[in-house]
């Protein structure tokens, strides 16, 4: 079973300075329907204007994983981090028993466009922590890349839930199979241009949670750029 989401479906917030989609229900946006999917609690699509950004404030208990598609975010955090990430760059934040951070496009001229990503994690009362790596386009072209698991495999950064986050990137004839165990399900996200998951024709910013099938399949693409959730 495919459940598809479109963008246009999404909540939306345009501060000035930022311009968000909610694909769950976040601040202001409500939505009953779209609490989360397994662990995943948030997936925000968001573009921060030149030397803007989210000022310090404070989290806990929640893996945060942060995974810029275009420009660069500086983060500062309340345990000494302090780093720009980058397109390739994937950031983790377990906020655990509480952390304080900020993250500022640190640009004068480009946007910074990003997807910030909260997974609930599997123990709660965790020391805070903070880890970054880097997966090249060659590591994500044509394939799905492991990119968050919960024990590090592959280079992949570390989450403190029973899921696993993969990213690639399709063009043309390039495709990719993930398989689904049983008993495990799926979520797709489309970040940019336009795929064919399982069949269904899915473009930037769209969505499928997919359950009781054996793999998610993915080909056709144009210029895409995919995340997929795999989540007990």
């Amino acid at each position: 079973m495919m459940d598809i989401r479109r963008s246009e479906d999404r909540g939306h917030a345009n501060h000035g300075w930022l311009d968000s989609f909610h694909s769950f229900s976040f601040a202001d946006y409500h939505d009953p329907a779209h609490m989360g999917f397994g662990a995943l609690r948030v997936i925000n699509e968001d573009r921060v204007k030149p030397g803007m950004g989210f000022g310090t404030h404070g989290h806990r208990d929640m893996e945060i994983v942060s995974y810029v598609l275009s420009g660069a975010l500086e983060h500062k955090d309340s345990m000494g981090n302090g780093s720009v990430i980058r397109p390739g760059n994937v950031q983790r934040m377990s906020a655990g028993t509480g952390v304080r951070h900020s993250e500022y496009n640190p640009s004068a001229a480009e946007s910074a466009h990003f997807l910030q990503i909260w997974i609930l994690p599997g123990v709660m009362g965790i020391a805070p922590g903070y880890e970054e790596k880097t997966f090249s386009e060659a590591d994500k072209r044509g394939r799905l890349a492991l990119i968050a698991s919960p024990d590090g495999r592959d280079g992949s950064v570390t989450i403190h839930q029973d899921a696993l986050l993969f990213a690639g990137l399709f063009d043309g004839d390039e495709s990719a199979t993930q398989p689904i165990a049983p008993g495990r399900r799926a979520y797709v996200h489309v970040a940019r241009g336009r795929v064919t998951v399982n069949g269904q024709a899915l473009e930037a910013g769209d969505a499928a949670k997919i359950a009781n099938e054996p793999a998610v399949n993915l080909e056709a693409g144009t210029g895409a750029e995919v995340l997929v959730f795999d989540l007990a």
